[in-house]
């Protein structure tokens, strides 16, 4: 059983702040081993990461096979079924044309003293995807890191995926051929983030570093920031339901459920505002769990951080939605444009009953790499904005320079910056002169 609140009941407060409060994340030791496997990539490079991917999945390589050839890439994509070859497809046009639509344009105006302004948008030059392996291996999310990089221009594109004692999804390879990325490295983890960043004899450095992973990579993402960019630090999966009761129980338990099968520690809630739904839904949950191909798994994530609420009407759904801030959040409701209204924070919004997460994790569109642990408070999902950076622009005539810069010289000179005045001022007495 997961955790049952109500928030009619006198408790619920210190409840439901416990729930927010959920560690879900792995422990601190982590950040000592990554900072160790980073420093060693930094130094050793190659050798690092081959010892590293020896240690960790079980494969031999030699800085000659990190990489995985055209050839083998050709022999992926003519292995991958024709059904799924084509499922791939739509989603990678249907992600394509979403995120086209995020391009941003440039600007270029003079203002009323004759400075002209503006600013131009362009890509970074390299950019460094991460997908996930191991446990699950996800061709998704091979689409969804590498679409937006290319929609936003960049020319390389370098896709880290772990190939576990030598196992290579084809699928992750097809996709990673439909989305135009230029070079693949079978290699994972916290060494496969140093090599991007910091580039080894084999590998070289990219620029910005996306895509999900296990707590080894997170961590070794957050690590690097500032040396390359980053979409986010991603922790555990959530979703967040909202759902009255004119909804099929087993279809809200599988919504819950399909999160919940990511990893033991995801979380899954339910908010509804009737408590025989809600009975309904627990008992869905228990029947889907009996037979459930990763039902170990989902069965411990939902028992340790699910949670099933029931709330007294929909404007208190909508504000315990924006406390949890879900990375995924469904309104299963009436009208479901209405309570979205009333939503301020969360990674992705899925409206209506015919709209389950699932959809958008493959072939909705939007991007699936969202902000967790309450990120969405202050954070977006990975778009064409994170390999894209912008660059302001201003000239200014004699006539413009005349207009505002006393006022530069005055704040430089309270500022205590002397040559940051007389750079200005030389320029106003040649002005002068002029007459």
């Amino acid at each position: 059983m997961s955790r049952r609140l109500d928030a009619a009941d006198p408790g619920f407060e210190a409840a439901f702040a416990a729930l927010l409060d959920l560690k879900r994340e792995t422990s601190e030791e982590v950040d000592g081993i990554v900072r160790d496997i980073l420093a060693d990539v930094q130094r050793r490079g190659d050798a690092a990461v081959v010892d590293y991917t020896a240690q960790f999945d079980g494969q031999s390589l030699t800085p000659e096979t990190l990489a995985i050839s055209e050839a083998e890439i050709d022999a992926a994509v003519a292995a991958t079924p024709i059904d799924q070859k084509a499922a791939l497809e739509i989603a990678a046009d249907r992600i394509t044309a979403y995120h086209a639509r995020q391009l941003p344009e440039d600007a270029d105006w003079t203002d009323e003293q004759g400075v002209r302004l503006g600013w131009r948008w362009t890509p970074v030059d390299a950019a460094g995807l991460y997908a996930p392996g191991g446990l699950a291996s996800y061709p998704s999310s091979v689409l969804m890191n590498a679409i937006p990089a290319k929609a936003a221009g960049v020319r390389r594109l370098a896709l880290c995926v772990p190939t576990p004692n030598g196992a290579v999804n084809p699928l992750v390879l097809c996709a990673a051929r439909l989305a135009g990325v230029t070079e693949v490295y079978r290699i994972g983890g916290a060494q496969a983030i140093g090599a991007m960043a910091y580039g080894t004899d084999t590998i070289a450095p990219v620029d910005v570093i996306v895509g999900p992973g296990n707590a080894f990579v997170a961590t070794a993402k957050r690590q690097v920031f500032g040396r390359v960019g980053i979409d986010s630090i991603a922790g555990p999966s959530e979703i967040l339901v909202i759902a009255d009761g004119e909804n099929d129980p087993d279809w809200i338990a599988l919504d819950l459920l399909s999160q919940a099968e990511h990893d033991t520690s995801a979380q899954s809630i339910l908010i509804t505002t009737d408590p025989g739904f809600a009975d309904a839904v627990e008992a869905a949950v228990a029947r889907r769990l009996e037979t459930l191909e990763r039902r170990e798994i989902a069965g411990e994530s939902w028992r340790g951080s699910g949670a099933v609420i029931t709330v007294p009407d929909l404007d208190t759904a909508a504000t315990l939605a924006n406390r949890i801030a879900a990375e995924h959040l469904e309104l299963c409701v009436a009208e479901p444009r209405a309570l979205a209204a009333k939503i301020r924070h969360a990674g992705a919004l899925f409206l209506g009953r015919w709209t389950p997460e699932a959809v958008g994790d493959y072939v909705g569109g939007p991007n699936h790499v969202l902000p967790t642990a309450r990120s969405s408070r202050h954070a977006s999902g990975l778009s064409v904005m994170n390999f894209l950076k912008r660059s302001t622009m201003l000239e200014c005539t004699p006539g413009a320079l005349g207009a505002i810069g006393e006022a530069a010289e005055t704040l430089a000179k309270a500022e205590a910056l002397e040559a940051h005045g007389l750079s200005v001022r030389a320029r106003l007495d040649a002005l002068n002169e002029r007459g």
